[in-house]
């Protein structure tokens, strides 16, 4: 028999709230089974769920997630997968030294700031 799993166990076992596992079921990214009102896991939604979080955590937008999921199901030797996940990976590199970039330059400006600030009280303080 297939491992399956309640909602509870599976937000338990992925560290979220079952409100979370609800809201991707209703983006249509996790599908689970029903056994009369009850959502019961399988292992492919709850390895699916792990690449959701995963997604998310690397700042994938949930349609990029769901791209990538879909390709999963209809490309049994994931290459598609591969060369979508090489191309989204790459993009989301340049986005991130980008905002790297613009942090670098607002912290040189707020520690001029700073220390333009320290340098009035220090004078006017004597």
């Amino acid at each position: 028999m297939e491992d399956l799993r309640g909602i509870q166990q599976m937000a338990e076992q992925l560290g979220i709230t079952q409100r979370t596992i609800r809201f991707y079921e209703d983006k249509g990214l996790i599908e689970p089974q029903r056994a009369g009102t009850t959502r019961v896991y399988t292992k492919r939604e709850f390895a699916r769920m792990q690449l959701i979080l995963r997604g998310k955590s690397l700042g994938f937008s949930l349609r990029d997630i769901k791209d990538f999921l879909d390709l999963y199901d209809h490309d049994p030797a994931h290459i598609e997968q591969t060369h979508l996940l090489q191309t989204r990976v790459s993009d989301r590199i340049t986005e991130l030294e980008e905002q790297q970039r613009a942090i670098i330059q607002t912290l040189a400006e707020l520690r001029l700031i700073e220390r333009m600030a320290l340098d009035r009280i220090r004078a006017v303080e004597g």
